[in-house]
């Protein structure tokens, strides 16, 4: 058996396939259920985030399985699976260890060292645990890189300053329209995680950049309120419903929009009334807005393909915390492995002995009214001397088990054994 994942991310994959093959909350169960179906696969977490789309999974087949987990994601997606693997990433064994520690550690995230990623992971793990699709492979291996999510925030500044998508879109935000955000008029379409996200960086900005107000739209007024309430304390937010973001639209200078969605939650429709020059950043996979609305001229459009480039420009450079954050992933990986090995080899030792030593035992009472005229001390060195020699032959067996634990070599070796013995 070996641990693979198939993923696709904003670094290889272009943005509409992303959007494509994004799994929401609502088709997560569907898709879970149709990789659960999969004859090679055993165990399964689906990661997905705004740029990353990632099945993990305990296979038995490797070529096999790989099919039967693009078969499921292409389904899924609407797209060919060629399409798919042209963009797509495949790891086994221990790179999928090593990348899911960096991936959990802020590494592989447009914003390095992003907050959301370690609840992103921990939810999708526990989406695996409650349809029973985790077992004891991935539940070790993503319980250890939540630990090493954490233990890289605790112990390196990776994590310090903006950190969150939704802080690096102010920024850019704040640098893309001149003069900060002073007086600014801000729309936030959106009144979820990430529209919270962008609302508390909003008033995080101080009287000095501050925008003169900031309206969040939502399909559902209430919950827009209710997101007014926990935002913070600037007089200047208020909500508004989404069938009053064409006014809202027609007095904004900047729109950022962060609505989970499966379709464009604004057309170009909507900003017809708007007299420019106004940004508008799309933060939704898939888009939340229709990319149309870009080539109009008094609209700017920045959606997640264009951000990277701008969201490492206002971050500036974390080279030095990201250095001290990967010596830490490297070294929990090489924990992990050690611990790995020690739970591969570990049950199929316990079993091959007791069945042995079943054997040796059953063999000896067998006998044992044929060596009737044998005295009690000259039994137990019977017994002794057998115990010994069974020993002594599981004793390199054993030594090679522990050593190659982990490896595709000692994965042979444990599952011959398991056919050989019945384990």
């Amino acid at each position: 058996m070996s641990v693979v994942v198939v993923g696709l991310q904003h670094k290889q994959a272009p943005l509409p396939l992303l959007e494509a093959v994004a799994i929401s909350d609502t088709d997560l169960h569907k898709v879970l259920g149709s990789l659960r179906h999969c004859r090679n696969v055993q165990e399964t977490v689906v990661l997905s985030t705004c740029l990353r789309t990632e099945v993990y999974a305990m296979v038995d087949r490797f070529h096999d399985a790989v099919a039967e987990v693009y078969d499921v994601l292409a389904e899924h997606a609407g797209v060919s699976k060629d399409e798919l693997e042209a963009s797509a990433t495949v790891r086994f064994d221990d790179d999928v260890t090593a990348h899911l520690f960096a991936v959990t550690a802020g590494l592989e995230s447009t914003v390095l060292g992003e907050s959301e990623i370690v609840g992103q992971v921990r939810r999708a793990y526990e989406h695996a645990q409650d349809e029973g699709m985790s077992g004891p492979v991935l539940s070790a291996l993503f319980q250890h890189a939540l630990q090493t999510g954490k233990r890289v925030r605790t112990e390196t500044g990776i994590a310090r300053g903006t950190t969150s998508f939704a802080y690096a879109a102010v920024a850019v935000a704040r640098g893309e329209s001149g003069n900060d955000l002073l007086g600014k008029r801000v729309v936030v379409v959106g009144a979820g995680e990430m529209g919270l996200g962008v609302c508390r960086a909003l008033c995080d900005i101080g009287t000095e950049g501050a925008p003169s107000s900031i309206v969040v739209v939502n399909r559902s007024l209430d919950r827009a309120e209710e997101l007014v309430r926990n935002a913070g304390s600037a007089s200047q937010l208020r909500a508004a419903p989404l069938d009053a973001v064409h006014q809202e639209l027609a007095k904004a200078d900047v729109v950022l929009a962060a609505v989970a969605a499966e379709a464009h939650v604004l057309m170009a429709a909507h900003f017809s009334g708007v007299a420019g020059p106004m940004l508008v950043i799309d933060l939704g996979v898939p888009r939340n807005v229709d990319p149309i609305a870009g080539t109009l001229p008094t609209v700017t459009l920045l959606d997640m393909d264009m951000l990277g480039a701008s969201v490492a420009e206002a971050l500036g450079d974390r080279q030095e915390e990201s250095l001290a954050a990967q010596v830490i992933v490297s070294e929990e990986v090489e924990r992990y492995r050690s611990a790995s090995r020690q739970r591969g080899a570990a049950p199929v030792i316990a079993a091959l002995r007791a069945r042995l030593e079943s054997l040796r035992e059953s063999e000896l009472e067998r006998h044992r009214a044929q060596l009737a005229d044998l005295t009690e001390a000259e039994w137990e060195q019977v017994d002794a001397a057998t115990r010994a020699a069974l020993a002594k032959l599981l004793h390199e067996p054993t030594m090679l088990l522990k050593e190659t634990a982990g490896s595709p070599r000692g994965e042979r070796l444990v599952e011959a054994l398991r056919i050989l013995f019945d384990l």
